[in-house]
């Protein structure tokens, strides 16, 4: 199914156009650049900033980027051939105002309200990065831990009920964004054009 993308702006850049699953939800405000990859599921929430212009960023199923995120990567240099692309594995959750940039984050992370992650870094799964918190350009966060402060650093190992229901946040964003599609529809194109 087709889930229209009204008052989103979606721009191809030096011939590669961004690739956005028909189930993700796109809310209006965003802007998609270029050499981007968005999976089954994903939600993309209001005035998010997802640019692939130096690079390519991927965003895995069932992921989220709340509001106000930005997404970016860096370019190659003749010392890193490949640069830092954006790679963002599957159930990811992206709080609200996050800069994520040139890093990865496996399958399960959580990257909390307002925080930084920079190039080179890595969440692995099942791994939080608090709110506010600034992750630097190398650094990783192992499985099951959480990190915080800035510069972040370890605080605690994070109980199988964290982890539980960071499980039930994705689900919940999955669901609400395809409340939301539905709404965005409605409300831009008519009851009987969505």
């Amino acid at each position: 199914m087709f889930t229209p993308r009204p008052a989103a702006t979606i721009i191809p850049w030096h011939g590669n156009i961004p690739r956005i699953h028909d189930s993700a939800f796109i809310a209006p405000g965003c802007r998609i650049i270029g050499d981007v990859e968005i999976g089954p599921d994903v939600s993309i929430w209001y005035n998010c900033v997802i640019r692939g212009d130096t690079n390519r960023i991927v965003i895995g199923a069932r992921s989220n980027v709340q509001d106000g995120t930005v997404v970016h990567c860096d370019s190659p240099t003749p010392d890193r051939p490949d640069g830092y692309p954006t790679l963002i594995g599957e159930d990811v959750l992206i709080g609200h105002m996050a800069m994520v940039h040139g890093c990865i984050l496996e399958d399960r992370a959580f990257v909390g309200l307002g925080s930084i992650v920079m190039d080179g870094a890595c969440i692995e799964s099942d791994a939080m990065l608090a709110a506010g918190a600034m992750l630097t350009p190398g650094k990783r966060i192992p499985a099951r831990q959480l990190w915080g402060g800035r510069p972040a650093a370890y605080m605690r190992e994070l109980t199988d009920a964290a982890i539980a229901g960071q499980q039930q946040g994705v689900q919940w964003y999955v669901e609400n964004g395809r409340r939301h599609a539905q709404a965005v529809s409605e409300a831009l194109l008519g009851p009987a054009e969505s």
